[in-house]
């Protein structure tokens, strides 16, 4: 067991990846003819690929609009997230407001919010933005706050000591020690922006991968629902990686300390 456990561990972390995935879609394929089951309750790996490849322009057109509004929300997420982490560690009063704040807006279900942006903002792309940025920002927040508290005080305490302005302590002291809780954030707020960007689809759009789902819902077309449900954990996954990747390239010492590179 050891030996099958090393050298699993010693295969390189793509082709794991890959072999877990590639198993399971063959479990799903196996199960479906098997078993039987009627494509309208659940559809096999191999009908989602042709309806996949026959509706591939109309897929691929609503995916890029749903990319388009998921990365969006999260770079607004991203730069209100940076900016009111900041805040809230410099101001005991901001503090006790925002972060007050910002609990009770990300206990509210997002899904009740939804409709009220839509009335605000219209039917187009910019409800689906601040959806997807609202849902995302709170974790970036979060990490942000706690990153930047975590300096040693006894660093900070010198770099008073040296006459270092408060701007010069979080630029150089503050900030690089919270760069790695700001990419934990990110990779949690890149997947929620895209839970985001569908919340807002389902409410109200012509356009992208939650509008996709919900005709095919109404037309009861189960084989579509499902690739577009595909289409979105692919999305996810891939995004979430993105941001794993520039975590390697901005901070690889950080990477290397806690044992994830191969």
């Amino acid at each position: 067991m050891d030996l099958i456990s090393s050298g699993w561990y010693s295969t390189p972390k793509w082709i794991r990846v890959a072999i877990i995935v590639v198993s399971s879609v063959v479990l799903w394929e196996a199960a479906v003819r098997t078993l039987d089951v009627k494509p309208f309750l659940l559809p096999a790996p191999s009908r989602l690929v042709t309806v996949m490849i026959v509706d591939s322009a109309y897929l691929l057109r609503h995916t890029g609009y749903t990319l388009y509004e998921t990365l969006l929300g999260f770079a607004v997420a991203v730069i209100f997230g940076v900016l009111l982490a900041v805040a809230i560690v410099s101001s005991r009063f901001l503090e006790e407001t925002i972060y007050v704040l910002l609990v009770t807006l990300n206990s509210i279900p997002k899904v009740a919010l939804a409709p009220l942006f839509v009335v605000w903002m219209g039917t187009g792309m910019p409800p689906k933005v601040a959806i997807a940025a609202m849902i995302s920002v709170f974790v970036i927040v979060i990490d942000m706050v706690l990153g930047l508290k975590s300096v040693d005080p006894d660093m900070i305490d010198l770099a008073r000591s040296m006459k270092a302005t408060k701007l010069q302590i979080l630029l150089r002291l503050r900030f690089p020690t919270a760069l790695p809780n700001l990419f934990a954030g990110m990779k949690v707020g890149i997947t929620f922006a895209l839970i985001g960007a569908i919340v807002g689809e389902f409410v109200a759009s012509d356009q992208g991968l939650g509008y996709v789902i919900m005709v095919a819902q109404g037309q009861f077309d189960v084989p579509t629902m499902f690739a577009a449900v595909t289409i979105l954990a692919i999305v996810g996954t891939l995004l979430f990686f993105v941001v794993d990747v520039l975590e390697h390239v901005a901070l690889p010492w950080h990477v290397s300390r806690r044992g994830t590179v191969h």
